[in-house]
């Protein structure tokens, strides 16, 4: 079992000096060795619709990858001594990141979809370090030993679960502090097997904007807008950075209280999601919601709403969540889940503002949102509600499905 920590630092003036610094010859690093990565690629592809009969053909290079670059860091030690005040793991991680990152935007991770180009980092953008290893013994009363930085403050306000053995530790500044999230590790602990979805094990949920969520039993969790709330005392510190002039103390002041206001309501987001995650997970049953997609959802007049909600982020933790519980969470087509009758199955067709479900045919009245939530545990479940009109549910799917219609259409119809 994989987990991890994440606790405050309270480093002293000199040690906030040098992680500083870290971060900044990181920075420059991590964009050499992207744009190393990038040369090569522009002078070794070729366009095969636009590819010209007679051209110069320039001598071709080796591809740099992991390996070659992580080599490479003792020419970068012998002309920039500078770097040498770095851990040379926290070096070779940086290289790793750019690997990662570079591979995904050509071959994709491991489910095939493809990232975006790289970019570089600004002043500023790089703002985190990983020691691939440490030891077991790091941690000593209120500090952690952190090598070639020393011994720095720590707000442990949780203990470490007994038994894990600690992997990595990646230090993070923030707007509000610097933080390390301990990486940690049982092996002990065994892997739980979920039984198969059925009708009494499986709860479905739908997502939305005037509940954040609705069950299939008809409970409803409010949206909290944290944003929303804030968005006055946004605007108004907005307001002042604008009028402060470029490269002053004064703007880097006011740039830092903007970031302040906005991790704030980063957090708050985040915890209300443990916490419902954490009452869904509860329950001890499999838990189904729609793969809606929320990329195509949020390119509309919705997206500061959507945003707002974080769907994409909630559904990341539930999982989590249920996955150590040996629960699981799937996702099924959204597609009719509002339109259709969760009693007798017929099509009841619906606009967007209509927040009620009445059918003609069976005479069920319900809410629009319990009435698809209702559906949404039935397509996970396989029920054969629908059977009668010789309609057929899709399966279980571990992954989001694809739909030929876009993020709006298929918003407005479900």
């Amino acid at each position: 079992m994989r987990t991890a920590y994440q606790y405050r630092l309270r480093p002293t003036p000199s040690q906030v000096v040098l992680m500083e610094q870290w971060l900044e010859l990181l920075r420059k690093q991590y964009n050499y060795r992207l744009a190393e990565r990038f040369n090569w690629w522009e002078q070794n592809r070729c366009d095969i619709n636009a590819c010209p009969l007679i051209c110069h053909l320039p001598e071709l290079r080796d591809r740099p990858d992991f390996y070659s670059q992580k080599r490479d860091l003792v020419n970068t030690k012998a002309r920039f001594p500078e770097y040498q005040a770095i851990h040379s793991q926290v070096l070779q991680n940086c290289i790793e990141r750019v690997h990662k990152a570079f591979d995904r935007w050509l071959k994709g991770d491991r489910n095939g979809k493809r990232a975006g180009r790289p970019r570089f980092k600004g002043a500023g953008r790089y703002r985190s370090f990983t020691f691939p290893q440490m030891k077991q013994d790091c941690l000593q009363g209120k500090f952690i030993h952190l090598p070639k930085i020393g011994a720095v403050k720590l707000i442990q306000h949780r203990p470490l679960p007994d038994g894990f053995v600690i992997k990595t530790a990646t230090i993070t500044r923030k707007a509000d502090g610097w933080y390390v999230t301990l990486s940690l590790q049982d092996a002990s602990v065994p892997e739980l097997t979920p039984d198969s979805p059925t009708s009494e094990n499986t709860i479905g949920i739908d997502m939305g904007l005037d509940s954040f969520l609705v069950t299939d039993t008809g409970e409803s969790v409010p949206v909290p807008q944290y944003y929303r709330r804030a968005q006055k005392r946004l605007e108004r510190l907005q307001r002042s950075l604008s009028r402060k002039q470029k490269g002053s103390n004064r703007r880097k002041k006011a740039l830092r209280r903007v970031a302040k206001a906005h991790l704030k309501v980063a957090n708050q987001r985040k915890d209300f999601h443990y916490k419902v995650a954490k009452k869904l997970v509860s329950k001890g049953k499999h838990i189904a919601y729609e793969a809606l997609n929320t990329e195509g959802i949020a390119r509309t007049r919705l997206a500061k709403s959507i945003y707002d909600a974080g769907w994409g982020q909630f559904l990341q933790i539930l999982a989590v969540k249920a996955e150590r519980a040996g629960l699981r969470a799937i996702a099924v087509d959204p597609s009719g889940t509002s339109q259709n009758c969760s009693q007798c199955g017929q099509k009841v067709p619906k606009t967007i503002r209509d927040r009620w479900h009445s059918c003609p045919h069976c005479g069920l009245e319900l809410s629009r949102d319990h009435n698809a939530a209702i559906n949404i545990k039935y397509r996970a479940v396989g029920h054969p509600v629908l059977k009668a009109q010789e309609m057929s549910f899709t399966g279980v799917t571990e992954k989001p499905a694809l739909s030929r219609f876009s993020g709006a259409e298929r918003f407005a119809s479900a």
